[in-house]
């Protein structure tokens, strides 16, 4: 036998319960059911009840002396009707049934749940209910997010996300790697108009609530075209080892050319090695020569543009190294290097050092 608590629209909310129970524990047709005037303690509100999704439910209602028959239903269903269970869902279970107490148990909550529940009591003389409202929170959850994304500098750029939960979550985007907090949004979009490269990184989008939070990340990726450091000329002599280099920055990695006036050159050419690791780019000469020397151009290319520059191969002859050395050696003496005539090496005195033999000199003189 089916019942129907809510199709009852002409009767009240009381008389269509009493109706179903009717039904339900095959009621005499002539029991009394008390009219709209009547004590309201036979039809009791509980407090709504929150709970989360995933939790475990208890519904409970006292019984009271004299009892004959009680009920558990949700909206429509009857989920128990005294010891026997009526709802096909595993998760529904009688705890309790004595004069005192009508317990059940509804285990691992969900958003369907939510509603409306009555516990029937009829004892010998009159029914009575006990109605309690429940309300499922869920925690939030980031159901549609943009893929990791690669873009051309210049572009304009929209990430979304969009989140289920109970209450409803709050979601704002932020730049997470390199943190940037300037760069964030307190919406399901986020708007970042003619990108650059500094806007590469990972984003982070945050959906909360009161009762959790879930957060995910997108990958943007910035393409540009190679820029260049100017190359660095090197002098080497005859004989020696000579090493050229270039370095880039691009975005993919650029590919790498070195050319010799409008000549391009290639590795294990002539005893040249070239060697590309990531930005950086090596031309190795392991026995200079004579017609080494001249002018070399490095281009880095990818599928955005390419650019370009020079270095100079030149020699280097023996003077030039004292000179350098000569040089170096005056930097590293610095002021305040006084020069021993015997033996040819310098001797450094600090600022204290040089206070010290003044005070000392005037000392002597008295």
């Amino acid at each position: 036998m089916k019942m129907v608590v809510c199709g009852c629209c002409a009767a009240s909310w009381r008389r269509c319960v009493v109706m179903s129970l009717r039904l339900l524990f095959l009621l005499p047709a002539g029991l009394p059911v008390r009219s709209q005037g009547e004590s309201q303690s036979d039809n009791k509100q509980m407090d709504n009840i929150t709970v989360r999704q995933g939790e475990t439910l208890f519904l409970s209602c006292s019984q009271g002396d004299f009892v004959t028959h009680t009920a558990w239903l949700n909206r429509s269903s009857i989920l128990y009707a005294g010891e026997d269970k009526w709802s096909v869902d595993p998760r529904v279970s009688l705890v309790t049934l004595n004069q005192d107490e009508f317990t059940i148990k509804i285990e691992d909550v969900d958003l369907a749940d939510e509603g409306q529940y009555i516990c029937a009591v009829q004892t010998s003389s009159r029914p009575r209910t006990t109605s309690v409202h429940i309300i499922v929170q869920v925690p939030p959850k980031i159901v549609n997010l943009s893929k990791d994304l690669v873009v051309n500098e210049g572009s304009n750029v929209t990430l979304m996300c969009l989140a289920n939960g109970k209450p409803e979550p709050a979601i704002g985007w932020r730049m997470l790697s390199p943190s940037d907090d300037s760069l964030s949004s307190d919406s399901e979009v986020l708007e970042i108009p003619f990108i650059s490269r500094y806007r590469a990184g990972v984003y982070e989008c945050t959906a909360s609530n009161d009762i959790a939070v879930d957060t995910q990340t997108v990958e943007l990726t910035v393409n540009y075209p190679p820029s260049v450091s100017d190359g660095r000329d090197v002098g080497v002599t005859l004989g020696q080892r000579g090493v050229l280099q270039c370095e880039a920055d691009a975005v993919p990695e650029a590919d790498f050319e070195w050319y010799r006036d409008d000549r391009r050159i290639f590795s294990d050419f002539d005893g040249i090695e070239i060697e590309d690791a990531g930005g950086f780019s090596k031309l190795t000469f392991f026995n200079v020569s004579e017609a080494d020397y001249g002018n070399y151009t490095c281009i880095a290319i990818n599928k955005l543009g390419s650019a370009n520059t020079s270095i100079i191969l030149y020699e280097m002859t023996s003077s030039d190294l004292e000179q350098t050395a000569f040089e170096n050696n005056d930097m590293l003496e610095g002021p305040g290097a006084v020069q021993d005539g015997n033996s040819g090496t310098s001797t450094v005195f600090t600022p204290t050092c040089l206070l010290l033999i003044v005070l000392l000199q005037l000392l002597l003189k008295f």
